[in-house]
């Protein structure tokens, strides 16, 4: 069982749904971990396939049953004997009374038993690794999520420093129009501008609200809870397409599906083991007792301990079994379809998913320049104007590219991470 697994079924910590304080990844990680309805499904489907993995349960230990029957009759006697005596009599009582106590163990079924007891295994196995990608897949998802509202904030934080300039820039306007140097146009361009910002602060505010409740719904707490994330999107740049590809082996939907191989493999040795000898060894205790009111006959009582053994040879079934494994053969020559399907698709996702993490880590050391210039750009355009070298025209342009680059910047980072987390989603790598 992986480590993700192990973890996940350890994990203890009790948690509350309405947490007000700092929520860092984490912890939105352990609580999605515990409060996920889809990994406690999947966590009951190894509990059950584990119950399953059983000797028992593949026909391989002893089987012990015992019965009694006792019978009460009456009976209407007419007997004539050899030697003369007539016997008639009516309404005569008659107990039958039997019991037996019997074991059987199956000797030899052409190693069905092994088969299925090797299948059981099979399905067991892959029922974690199914429990181990549901615990990917959640973590994954959570951390986009997370990194989501980073994202947002971010972007928040560009949107208010340009907020900051349009101030200063109404400011510099209202000054100048006490002082007689500035008509009403500059100023209600100026306020105008400043209220855009300001309806763009709120609808990006929405923005953050409605990605939390994304997040809170991902966790399985109320969507009214009340969180606070304060994050930086850090990225993984050690990444290599060589080692994603090479990792791929480690995908728990990779291994399932080759576990699916070998469980109809085995399907095909339990149906084919029908088509031979079944022999079981039999012992056990019988006791019979009949005893009757009337008649030659009124008590006949045996008992004793039987021992013996069970062959049953299949001739002839209208060629069921034989139809049956041929179905069988072809369930295993799909199952390695669906695997070369899957390995097929899964390699694909990893070179698209390193191709933009590796195109984005590009992009972002000319944006993160870029945004440095247009910030110092702002600052020297708000100076300019304030000292009549620039005009508000000037002033919103060197906002409009602010806030461009600032968006194109925090969507970079967010991007380059996404691809990241998928990627090590993909090659079974996501840990706390």
């Amino acid at each position: 069982m992986t480590k993700s697994i192990l973890y996940f079924l350890l994990l203890s910590i009790s948690i509350t749904g309405s947490a007000q304080s700092i929520m860092h990844l984490p912890e939105a990680l352990n609580i999605a971990l515990k409060n996920s309805l889809d990994i406690q499904l999947a966590k009951n489907n190894v509990e059950a396939t584990t119950i399953l993995n059983n000797i028992g349960i593949a026909g391989g230990l002893p089987v012990v049953t015992s019965s009694i029957t006792n019978n009460e009759q009456v009976y209407n006697i007419n007997q004539k004997l050899n030697t003369g005596v007539n016997i008639d009599r009516k309404g005569a009582a008659v107990n039958n009374l039997n019991s037996t106590v019997g074991a059987s163990i199956l000797l030899y079924n052409g190693n069905r038993v092994v088969a299925t007891k090797n299948r059981l295994a099979q399905l067991q196995k892959q029922s974690e690794e199914l429990l181990n990608s549901q615990v990917q897949d959640i973590m994954g998802s959570v951390m986009t999520a997370y990194y989501n509202i980073v994202r947002h904030q971010s972007f928040l934080k560009t949107i208010e420093r340009s907020i900051e300039a349009s101030q200063q820039q109404l400011e510099i306007v209202q000054t100048r129009q006490k002082a007689g140097m500035a008509n009403n146009a500059d100023l209600f361009q100026a306020q105008l501008n400043l209220n855009a910002l300001l309806q763009t602060k709120l609808l990006q505010e929405l923005v953050i609200k409605q990605a939390k409740t994304e997040l809170l719904r991902q966790l399985t707490l109320k969507p009214d809870s009340v969180i606070t994330v304060q994050d930086t999107i850090l990225i993984d740049k050690t990444i290599t397409l060589e080692a994603m590809l090479n990792n791929l082996h480690q995908n728990p939907d990779i291994i399932a599906s080759q576990d699916q191989i070998k469980i109809n493999e085995l399907l095909v040795k339990e149906i084919s083991a029908q088509m031979y000898p079944s022999v079981k060894g039999l012992t056990g205790y019988n006791f019979n007792r009949n005893q009757a009111g009337a008649g030659q006959l009124l008590l006949n009582q045996s008992y004793g301990p039987y021992v013996g053994l069970s062959v049953g040879i299949p001739i002839y079934n209208g060629s069921v079994y034989k139809r049956q494994q041929k179905v069988a053969e072809i369930n295993v020559r799909n199952a390695e379809l669906n695997n070369k399907i899957l390995i097929r698709d899964y390699n694909s996702q990893v070179v698209k998913s390193y191709q933009t993490y590796a195109t984005t880590l590009v992009q972002l050391e000319t944006e993160q320049q870029n945004y440095k210039l247009s910030a110092q750009l702002l600052e020297l355009v708000i100076k300019r104007f304030q000292l009549k070298e620039a005009t508000i025209l000037d002033v919103k342009n060197a906002q409009d590219s602010f806030e461009q680059s600032g968006f194109r910047l925090v969507n970079l980072n967010y991007a380059a991470k996404a691809a990241e987390i998928e990627l090590k989603r993909l090659s079974n790598q996501l840990a706390l």
